[in-house]
């Protein structure tokens, strides 16, 4: 009896986290930009290629973040998969009442679209010992239409740009991050002139550091309908569950999977929510198409 309390009780306080240790739910494979004391950022990295296998050198997936009664619903939305989403069933709702104070609520609970690449850390003036190595970066619509705007310039006097390419077609990118009305902006973020990132033993070892992208939007990294279902239903506070069951480590879990730095919230505000339906992920336009064409010749 004795030896079997002792070992118990060895266990229970090897299990019991250490007065004033920080569980951290942060995944290192991922790079975020930081800002300095007076409310700007810069760091310069290179977008990575296409990892080997795979299609293209960014993926996309869409989720939602909204805090409700019952704490807060951070999860991948199923219509990146082409599934439906039980989050998206209830805006279309929302919205189809025609009610303004529910097209508010839908609007609050839209879907998020992000992308993420792998990058090379060029300059990291904040976290120095990030330089010179390889992460995954989650970006939003800002970043993402730069990227299209380096291979298809606008104006006769742009060349075009390959921001992909670590040899002579690609480009360092200066990202700079101003504080606009509370939020993160990307404006004055560029594009150096193009140049080979390294020297080709160097190119050799970045590329085999990349990270698998399509592991991110894997269907197993999904949560299913049942169990969305489920967590929102309890977020709402609906169907007589308990309005929260909210632990500490739960909502600081949820809150570190909240990309607020990411991407321009002003402007994913101002996107209308479908009325019929949130539709899955499209592609389509010149700019999608000579993504493509980029991974296939690389």
């Amino acid at each position: 009896m004795s030896s079997s309390l002792d070992k118990l009780r060895a266990a229970m306080e090897a299990a019991s986290p250490v007065q004033g240790d920080k569980k951290s739910y942060q995944d290192d494979r991922f790079w975020k930009p930081e800002l300095d004391k007076s409310g700007n950022g810069f760091a310069i990295i290179r977008f990575l290629p296409t990892p080997e296998g795979e299609e293209m050198p960014w993926v996309s997936y869409w989720d939602h973040g909204f805090q409700g009664p019952g704490g807060w619903y951070i999860e991948k939305s199923l219509t990146t998969l082409n599934k439906q989403d039980p989050v998206s069933e209830y805006n279309t709702s929302l919205w189809n009442t025609g009610v303004e104070a529910n097209k508010e609520i839908a609007r609050k609970q839209k879907r998020r679209l992000h992308y993420v690449s792998n990058i090379y850390v060029v300059s990291d003036p904040k976290n120095p010992d990030n330089e010179g190595r390889v992460f995954l970066y989650k970006y939003g619509k800002k970043i993402f239409e730069q990227l299209k705007e380096a291979i298809s310039p606008q104006f006769e006097d742009e060349n075009a740009i390959n921001p992909f390419d670590l040899r002579e077609d690609g480009a360092n990118f200066k990202i700079k991050i101003r504080k606009v009305d509370g939020y993160w902006n990307y404006d004055k973020s560029e594009f150096d002139k193009t140049a080979p990132l390294s020297d080709e033993d160097t190119l050799t070892e970045v590329f085999s550091s990349v990270h698998s992208l399509s592991d991110i939007i894997a269907p197993d990294e999904f949560k299913s309908y049942d169990e969305l279902k489920e967590k929102l239903n309890r977020i709402l506070g609906r169907d007589g569950q308990a309005v929260s069951n909210s632990t500490a480590e739960s909502i600081a879990e949820d809150l570190d999977e909240v990309p607020w730095s990411d991407v321009n919230a002003t402007a994913a505000a101002e996107e209308p929510v479908i009325a019929s339906a949130e539709a899955p992920l499209k592609e389509g336009d010149d700019a999608m198409d000579y993504f493509k064409k980029l991974a296939t010749d690389s």
